[in-house]
């Protein structure tokens, strides 16, 4: 059987370089030696002496070519097993060699994932470390806002419990008649005070009548009290009633005809702007009317020493408007201490006139002077 010059542990030499030969080659050759095998065999059959052959000659010619046969199978068998175990060891030795440099990488790739998760846990203390320092500041102002607007919103809620408690109330008077709705319109209207100026013809604040530059009272008989055609007292209002913010119907100063004058002793020297006027309204009058309301009057300041009057201005009062503030038309340089009231005519009645209250405004200091 043939052997060939390699031996098995050189085939695993990966120093040598290994030649791979395809299995056509190998078995032309395998075939190629079992016939120079038979060959050689004859040859040396036919110089052997003719003495030691010639039986096998006679007797075993067959046994011979069987022999042959057999033989040179075996080589081919022999040559075939040893292809195949050069090839198993040649491939086992390329494992080896892919399995080492497999693990040279793999131990490559476990340090590179080490050192990344080594990397990435610093990196993540040091993110925490940013984070407290950046972010916890604005998270407090995020803090102080939520508060804010949880505050603001129950402020807003409590604004929309009065704001429907005020729907609810408008509801209610729009579900009133309309006479109740004038009525608190009116006495709205009488407590309530329009005119944002300080009155200095106030009564609790020292302002008084002069009674000798003043008219008399209008004196009617159901304004007196009797007893067995004895008069025992009047109830006719006196003029300084009005200095008073009482506007009920019945509590004013009446005089006679339409025609009378009335003088006001101011609570101190003022620069005089303005004078209001007010009346009770049509509808709570007991007559129905305001025939007996001031029309036409003029308004004069008193200067004591000499005694002498200063026109300030003429005025027509509309009782439609039951407050009214006229501005005088004469703004002397000067302070004034009294005022006086001349009415000349009313809105019709012929017996008498009444006045319920009126007002003198001004200031302590003189007034700037404004351009024309």
């Amino acid at each position: 059987m043939p052997r060939s010059s390699r031996s098995p542990g050189n085939s695993c030499d990966p120093r040598r370089n290994v030649v791979h030969v395809p299995k056509e080659v190998r078995s032309r050759r395998v075939t190629q030696r079992g016939r120079n095998t038979r060959r050689m065999t004859e040859e040396d059959l036919s110089n052997t002496s003719d003495t030691f052959l010639l039986p096998i000659r006679i007797n075993a010619s067959g046994l011979t070519q069987c022999m042959l046969g057999c033989m040179s199978w075996i080589s081919r068998l022999a040559c075939f097993l040893r292809t195949q175990a050069h090839q198993v060891l040649f491939n086992t030795c390329r494992c080896n060699l892919s399995l080492c440099k497999l693990m040279g990488k793999t131990g490559v790739l476990i340090l590179c994932a080490f050192g990344f998760w080594m990397f990435s846990m610093h990196l993540l203390s040091k993110m925490d470390v940013w984070q407290d320092e950046s972010i916890n500041g604005p998270l407090q102002r995020l803090r102080m806002y939520q508060e804010k607007v949880q505050h603001h919103a129950g402020e807003i809620q409590d604004l929309r419990g009065n704001l429907n408690q005020l729907i609810a109330k408008l509801q209610k008077m729009e579900a009133m008649s309309d006479e109740q709705k004038m009525a608190q319109k009116i006495m709205k209207m009488i407590q309530g005070d329009y005119i944002e100026k300080p009155d200095f013809a106030l009564k609790s604040i020292g302002a008084s009548i002069d009674y000798e530059q003043t008219s008399a009272t209008y004196n009617h008989d159901k304004a007196r009290s009797y007893w067995n055609w004895i008069r025992l007292w009047n109830y006719a209002q006196p003029p300084d009633v009005i200095l008073e913010p009482n506007m009920t119907p019945g509590n004013c100063w009446a005089f006679s005809g339409d025609r009378g004058q009335v003088t006001i002793q101011l609570a101190q020297k003022v620069y005089l702007s303005n004078l209001t006027l007010q009346h009770i309204p049509k509808t709570i009058s007991l007559s129905g009317s305001l025939d007996t309301a001031p029309k036409d009057f003029v308004i004069y300041g008193m200067e004591v020493s000499p005694k002498k009057e200063v026109f300030l201005g003429a005025f027509q009062f509309q009782p439609e408007n039951i407050i009214q503030m006229f501005q005088l038309q004469n703004h002397p340089p000067r302070t004034f201490g009294a005022v006086k009231m001349k009415i000349s005519s009313n809105w019709g009645n012929p017996r008498f006139t009444c006045l319920y209250r009126v007002r003198v405004h001004g200031s302590v200091t003189p007034p700037r002077e404004q351009p024309n």
